[in-house]
């Protein structure tokens, strides 16, 4: 009867878990959304008065409505086209996999000749993010290309989430647990999994 009654625990345990992540993509759904619209506004107010870097983030946003990637958003900010906000969810079997994670991107009137500056908003634990969110990517630094665009930015740091390089830490914690204990590893990256539903 006592293990009947664990059992029980157990099952509930894990549908109660499992709706809080519902309920959390669900509001990362609604967050998102509700910036989308803000944005469409946006690009209809800007239209008359772009510069190139203006407009070339105008079509950006209209290719990521048009054709978004799996698992990942991205809109400007209310009132600011040069500001956006982001969501990638974590890829499926994967440790990352139910997490959703927001990140900041900011761009310059240099842009497309300068990549963005990207961070996380969201807390991480991975060899290549920087405590302060700060992402440690070559297609953000020497190995940018104007033929980059938003979907391209947020799916490549999509892919570095299961696919991080130890060997060039922005996280030395993290780097190590990957390449000595990656059980460790695992763990780490679940709890902020599970912290990121929470995350307002």
């Amino acid at each position: 009867m006592e293990a009947i009654e664990k059992a029980t625990d157990k099952i509930k345990s894990a549908l109660s878990l499992s709706y809080t992540h519902i309920a959390q993509q669900f509001s990362s759904f609604q967050w998102f959304t509700g910036r989308l619209v803000l944005a469409q506004d946006l690009l209809t107010r800007v239209s008359t008065m772009s510069t190139p870097a203006r407009k070339r983030l105008m079509r950006d946003f209209k290719r990521l409505q048009q054709d978004p990637p799996a698992g990942i958003s991205g809109a400007p900010q209310d009132n600011n086209i040069m500001l956006w906000n982001a969501v990638i969810f974590g890829p499926d079997d994967s440790p990352w996999d139910g997490g959703t994670f927001k990140l900041a991107l900011q761009y310059s009137e240099d842009y497309p000749n300068k990549a963005p500056t990207v961070r996380f908003v969201s807390r991480m634990f991975h060899p290549n993010i920087y405590a302060d969110g700060s992402i440690c990517l070559d297609i953000l630094q020497n190995q940018w290309s104007p033929i980059y665009d938003v979907a391209a930015i947020l799916t490549s740091i999509q892919s570095l989430l299961c696919d991080p390089n130890p060997n060039s830490p922005a996280n030395s914690e993290a780097a190590r647990a990957f390449s000595e204990n990656k059980r460790e590893y695992n763990r780490r990256v679940r709890e902020i999994v599970e912290q990121s539903w929470n995350a307002d």
